[in-house]
């Protein structure tokens, strides 16, 4: 990592400002396309959208990435591939600015695969057993996603608009482009990969969980959402998602004692808040919140690393105490981060968490949704009380905070612990309508408060729970996501037949040759089962040649 990486950074965050500021007191959307080919009478552009909301969505990345690629100066100095690292974390966030000014479906899929094969070089840069693991959960899982944004061109094609964000799009393209959104934001049963990306470094933990991986798909639905009217089954499907991944998120951060583990735990929680927010049918409030988070948790995460750095790389919460009369400053910035988090008022989540609330109350929507939501609100509250108890009042440890810090560690810190108090109402002020003037009932309110008091007592009584599988595991969703090898076997055998018969020419007729010859040895043996278990292969093949024959 050199200077000019970062100054590049600081140059475009700058220019980014201009650019937002211009395009916030305009409100002009500008569109640039380039033609590619034709296929029948679609036409394959790379389409590029400049709006207040994709300005804006680039000004937090490029800010948060700023302040990262500072960081990652100090953090991987003694690091001997810190070159590489630097490079792949630059197209990390090139690949993530694609897809915010992505306008078509083939500039969004360069976005999205860009994405995903940066992250797993990243999740796997320390190049362990367990990162290996990680790094292809994440891999797999993103890999779901991409199936289905490709299952959905096809679709496209038919109604002859390649155009991603277009109104013409029917039920079963916007079902498959949010379930593809559901894979990258993490959110139920897609939810096991985010606490195991923790194996990379914090630098890009600060980046994956704040304002780049994770978002991807909940701005992919934010811009779906304010072109046409989603279905009602598609919100529904929201709604649920985003309910029990946001207890998912906060019931599991309450059983885990890994520093950053609980952090990434919040982050499930914040991005079921936003995806139930869009399943209200509030796209720019799930934006504002999406901005706010973005700024708070990236904040969390270098607070995180500095508290990595001055402890010899111990992030067990057990053995972190007393880092209040250490390091107090480090104390006051990891304080306000998790305010922020809890959503306590002016700071930046105060304008939006609770003006989600409120919508729900408003929308009127059945109790065992309001149930959840509010589960919700407790647990956030319980786990960063236990968290802040535990750094700055917990036993001193052989393996507490040295405070040898040095003041230029903080200077990262510095522009994200700005953004983080004063981002909610900046972005509320330059849009009026991501905000509304709500009235909502005054026991609704109380409730609210009582909830968050309740949350915080219950983290101060009982901030050491006896570990519970369920629980600590994401409800076995962890156990189940490893157990995939069962069910990738099969398709693994097939794929094989088909890619070295059917799909080779030149070794076709050597391959099936063998394939009857063996098979018929296999039949006079008496094995008759091994004949069904080529029937989907051979399936396959037919189905090829006769469609080959068909269109041709």
């Amino acid at each position: 990592m050199g200077r000019l990486p970062v100054l590049l950074f600081f140059m475009l965050f700058i220019y980014l400002w201009m650019s937002f500021l211009f395009w916030s007191w305009q409100y002009e959307t500008f569109l640039y396309e380039v033609s590619l080919m034709f296929v029948g009478s679609s036409k394959i552009t790379l389409m590029f959208i400049g709006d207040s909301i994709s300005m804006s969505f680039s000004l937090v990345v490029m800010t948060i990435s700023a302040s990262v690629f500072w960081f990652a100066m100090e953090y991987m100095s003694g690091d001997e591939f810190k070159f590489r690292f630097g490079m792949i974390l630059f197209m990390f966030v090139l690949s993530m600015n694609i897809l915010i000014y992505s306008g078509s479906v083939f500039l969004l899929l360069v976005g999205w695969d860009g994405l995903g094969i940066s992250s797993f070089a990243l999740i796997i840069y320390y190049q362990s057993n367990t990162s290996l693991k990680a790094g292809y959960l994440t891999l797999l899982t993103n890999r779901i996603g991409d199936v289905l944004i490709i299952c959905s061109i096809p679709f496209m094609i038919m109604s002859g608009n390649l155009y991603f964000f277009s109104v013409d799009h029917s039920f079963l393209i916007t079902l498959l482009i949010v379930l593809a959104a559901l894979t990258k934001s993490a959110q139920y049963p897609f939810s096991a990969w985010l606490p195991a990306a923790m194996a990379a470094p914090t630098p890009v933990s600060a980046l994956v969980h704040s304002s780049t991986l994770v978002t991807a798909g909940v701005y992919l639905v934010i811009r779906l959402s304010l072109n046409l009217i989603l279905e009602e089954s598609v919100c529904q499907l929201l709604l649920f998602s985003g309910a029990i991944t946001c207890i998912l998120g906060g019931f599991s951060a309450i059983f885990e004692n890994d520093i950053k583990k609980i952090i990434a735990f919040s982050t499930l929680s914040q991005l079921g808040l936003m995806m139930f927010c869009l399943g209200l049918g509030i796209p720019l409030l799930a934006l504002l919140h999406l901005f706010t988070h973005a700024m708070f948790k990236a904040l969390l995460f270098l607070s995180a690393g500095l508290i990595l750095m001055s402890s010899f790389g111990t992030q067990d919460l057990r053995q972190l105490g007393s880092l209040l009369f250490r390091s107090p400053l480090l104390v006051v910035i990891f304080n306000i981060s998790s305010l922020c988090l809890v959503g306590a008022p002016f700071v930046s989540a105060f304008y939006s968490k609770h003006a989600i609330y409120e919508q729900m109350m408003m929308m009127g929507l059945n109790s065992f949704s309001m149930f959840l939501m509010m589960v919700g609100v407790i647990l956030t509250s319980w786990y960063v009380t236990r968290v802040l108890k535990a750094l700055s009042w917990g036993k001193v440890s052989g393996l507490s905070v040295q405070s040898y810090l040095k003041l230029t560690s903080y200077f990262p810190l510095l522009l994200l612990f700005l953004g983080s108090i004063i981002s909610g109402k900046m972005f509320s002020l330059l849009d009026i309508s991501m905000t509304q003037s709500l009235f909502v009932a005054s026991w609704f309110q109380l409730l609210l408060n009582f909830l968050l008091v309740f949350g915080v007592s219950m983290g101060l009584i009982w901030s050491s729970p006896k570990n519970s599988m369920f629980f600590s595991s994401m409800f076995f969703l962890w156990e189940s996501s490893n157990k995939s090898s069962v069910f990738l076997k099969g398709i693994l055998k097939q794929s094989k037949v088909l890619d070295y018969g059917w799909l080779e020419p030149k070794i076709y007729f050597e391959v099936s040759l063998f394939k009857s010859s063996f098979i018929i040895q296999k039949m006079f043996l008496g094995v008759s089962s091994y004949l069904s278990s080529l029937i989907p292969g051979f399936s396959v093949g037919i189905l090829i040649v006769s469609s080959c024959i068909y269109f041709w």
